[in-house]
């Protein structure tokens, strides 16, 4: 029986597609100013943040509310060990960032991820809010006063270290869980847990895995962050809005896809910054955010990903992944 080509002209297109898109972004800040650079970095990062909760949230079908603690252990973990006392170089706090907000991941995911539907969503929320209530009293963390990093004025530095992480957090997803066994496991145990633990699935284990994933990718970009801005305090980094957006962009992006966390997080971006700029610091941008929430969920469950891609069962599985609350 002859073998199947391994590639065909579907992915030989997807490939030049994506490569033309890297490359666009690899040469985007040679033509814009330095305001617009920023935003395109604010962008790149979301799409990142968004592609980490949506491992929990769109390919585990838990929904998280707790992934703004990983933000900021990512953030303060740079913040620390960047200090004049220690003196660390920014890539090298990196790693401890990482390791430190798995280890959390695991102590928190273990007993919390044996819970369902709204408790686990509750059980996040609290562990965030606790986490961020522990910063404000700690003399390390500087309290509600925060803590400032040394000033790096590179914008163009930023730029390609998040389009970098981001792109590595997208092909990395894409390997791990549209082209593994560990992703057809983690589909496996959205889809009908009883019946891949009747399967030999260790479900438990594939959880925690897919939560200290999604809990890396988030203090990858939350170290990034505290660099890129040179102050933080507790609210900045460990607020609730922070996952409010996380889950946003992906209901808006395409639940459950690879590529539809990247198209909610940096539409959802520019759609903030331009109404900032438009209209100032203001909240109309959360009713118009709720509208558009609203229109993707009734005539687009699928998310915005399916106007490019098309897709059949996302209204299915965002009603059986909202259904668990």
């Amino acid at each position: 029986m002859a073998s199947k080509p391994v590639l065909t002209p579907k992915l030989i297109i997807r490939a030049l597609l994506i490569g033309a898109i890297v490359i666009a972004l690899a040469v985007l800040p040679a033509f814009i100013d330095s305001y617009t650079l920023r935003i395109a970095t604010g962008a790149l990062m979301w799409a990142g943040l968004a592609c980490a909760w949506n491992i929990v949230g769109g390919y585990a079908g838990y929904i998280s509310f707790g992934h703004s603690a990983f933000f900021g252990i990512g953030a303060y973990t740079t913040a620390i060990l960047m200090q004049s006392n220690i003196g660390a170089s920014f890539f090298v706090t990196l790693l401890p960032a990482i390791i430190l907000s798995i280890a959390v991941a695991v102590a928190i995911g273990g007993p919390t991820m044996r819970l369902r539907g709204a408790y686990f969503a509750i059980a996040t929320w609290a562990f965030a809010e606790m986490l961020m209530q522990l910063v404000t009293v700690l003399d390390f963390t500087g309290g509600t006063a925060g803590l400032s990093l040394p000033a790096y004025l590179n914008e163009f530095f930023f730029y390609y270290i998040m389009l970098i992480a981001s792109a590595a957090s997208f092909i990395g997803v894409w390997l791990l869980i549209e082209r593994s066994r560990f992703g057809f496991r983690i589909k496996a145990l959205r889809d009908d847990e009883p019946a891949a633990e009747s399967l030999g699935i260790r479900t438990n284990l594939v959880k925690v895995q897919s939560f200290a994933l999604s809990a890396a990718i988030t203090a990858l970009f939350g170290s990034i962050y505290a660099y890129w801005t040179t102050y933080i305090d507790p609210y900045s980094v460990m607020g609730p809005e922070i996952t409010d957006q996380m889950v946003v962009m992906v209901l808006l992006g395409g639940l459950g896809t690879v590529w539809g966390p990247a198209l909610g997080g940096v539409l959802l971006w520019i759609t903030n910054r331009y109404i900032w700029s438009t209209f100032g610091d203001t909240v109309i941008y959360l009713p118009i955010l709720g509208v558009i929430i609203a229109l993707v969920v009734l005539f687009l469950p699928n998310g915005l990903i399916s106007l490019i891609v098309g897709r059949q069962r996302g209204k299915e599985l965002i009603s059986r992944i909202l259904g668990k609350l």
